[in-house]
């Protein structure tokens, strides 16, 4: 019968390759115990004794199968992509990548197909994982699935994956309402189309053909043409939040000059008013000298 492989040092859950005895046997044990069945061998994936999941392993389904396969093939397209390997644990062997990616200047990127619901807690956890070891996680999550609005808060786009049309599907959030002083935030983008989108948004569903999709350091690209609609809608946003803060410091500014202007003229001493000549004309209101083409309306057209 084949040794059994072991690993030293074997990390907990790690899928060890055995031999499998056919017939009324058990699965020898990692020691080498082939147990008191005999017969053929056929060679198989196990967890150690005490170290499968909780409840055991459920099916893999022909979406999953099928979309990091696509998604593997699809990463080794890009530019940029150096290598990209299937089912890859990290290096402290506590996540396994559905896809792994290295980008030619270093970057790992993990891709993940998730096929149904996550708790906030459970994507989360798996999210921290990736990110204190330096992985940049990209999620495709199967049609009509619901994600964790975690993911948004998070600051990550959400990504679908339809198998059938070969197509991604994501969400650009819409501009945020111009409500008070909205000029003075700090982020003027969310004025214009964003991706990804934030949570509460309104959002503009677009989808894109996979192989329209780029790969990069910060994970999926938008394509350029819609990247570019997304740049501009940001831009004019911009610009009319900084035509915003500059009319309201021209106003601070003449509002500043005019308080000046008024505490200097308080503290110049008074200029009497210039005395008309005895038997010349005056304004009958100031008594100020009038000129005669006032004569008849006897005062200043201000006064």
């Amino acid at each position: 019968m084949e040794a059994a492989r072991v690993r030293r040092h074997r990390p907990a859950g790690l899928l060890l390759l055995l031999p499998r005895v056919r017939g009324r046997g058990r699965y020898p044990s990692a020691a080498g115990d082939a147990g008191p069945a005999g017969g053929k061998v056929r060679r198989h994936f196990a967890h150690p004794p005490g170290q499968a999941p909780a409840g055991g392993h459920s099916p893999e389904t022909v979406w999953h199968i099928t979309t990091k396969h696509t998604l593997a093939a699809w990463a080794r397209t890009r530019p940029g992509v150096a290598r990209v390997r299937l089912e890859q644990w990290t290096q402290d062997h506590d996540r396994r990548a559905d896809v792994a990616v290295w980008l030619d200047d270093g970057t790992r990127i993990a891709l993940e197909a998730q096929r149904r619901l996550m708790t906030d807690d459970g994507w989360l956890a798996r999210h921290r994982d990736y990110a204190r070891q330096g992985i940049v996680g990209v999620w495709f999550w199967r049609p009509r699935v619901h994600f964790p609005h975690i993911v948004l808060r998070e600051g990550m786009p959400v990504w679908f994956y339809s198998v059938s049309r070969r197509e991604a599907a994501t969400s650009l959030g819409r501009p945020h309402r111009q409500a008070g002083r909205w000029w003075r935030a700090e982020d003027s983008s969310v004025y214009g189309l964003h991706h990804p989108p934030c949570a509460l948004d309104e959002l503009e569903s677009v989808t894109i053909p996979l192989d329209s999709l780029g790969l990069a350091a910060r994970g999926a690209v938008l394509p350029d043409e819609l990247r570019r609609r997304v740049l501009d809608s940001q831009r004019n946003a911009s610009a009319e939040a900084k035509q915003r803060r500059d009319a309201e410091a021209r106003y601070e500014r003449a509002k500043r000059a005019s308080r000046e202007q008024a505490a200097q003229a308080a503290l110049s001493p008074a200029v009497p008013a210039p005395r008309a000549p005895t038997g010349s004309l005056t304004c009958e209101v100031c008594r100020r000298p009038l000129d005669p083409l006032l004569a008849k309306a006897r005062r200043h057209i201000l006064c």
